[in-house]
């Protein structure tokens, strides 16, 4: 890994990106999208930050969805991170596939965990309020160090 590299992690969109989600994303060198997008426009605007890298989620339905895939791998910065919807649907050991993150969505709560040395990071909904969960997405410091998670509530 080399200089310090910034991931911004959003996911469950269903369709409304807020002025406030695309202000915290300005300026990150790549964006996860961990699925439920809601639609095609949300993805032209966060590719228009940043490349970007999403997954399809449970919700997202359509001829635009079907483009999606159910996971991912990428790499950005040394680090690769594996980006699923459903933490549930995990069908692989990300430690010894050599994973560094794993990124879901799917709950909107968001979370932070560390398991064998593997980040496991919901970056929570940045969509419509869901119950009484935040409204929050996360940014990943990627540098020699390692992976560095931070949540981000736009609202509480």
């Amino acid at each position: 890994m080399g200089h310090l590299v910034h991931v911004g992690v959003i996911s469950d969109t269903h369709g409304l990106l807020r002025p406030e989600a695309l202000e915290a994303l300005r300026g990150v060198d790549h964006i996860v999208h961990a699925g439920d997008v809601g639609e095609p426009e949300v993805l032209s605007a966060l590719g228009a930050i940043a490349p970007l890298t999403a997954v399809r989620g449970n919700n997202d339905k359509g001829p635009w969805a079907k483009g999606l895939p159910e996971s991912a791998a990428v790499e950005v910065g040394g680090a690769w991170f594996y980006v699923l919807h459903d933490r549930n649907e995990l069908d692989l050991d990300p430690a010894a596939a050599g994973f560094a993150a794993v990124i879901t969505g799917h709950t909107h709560r968001p979370a932070i965990e560390v398991r064998k040395g593997v980040l496991y990071l919901n970056p929570g909904s940045a969509g419509p309020r869901r119950f009484r969960l935040p409204i929050a997405l996360a940014k990943v410091e990627v540098s020699n160090a390692g992976v560095r998670p931070e949540l981000i509530t736009l609202a509480p």
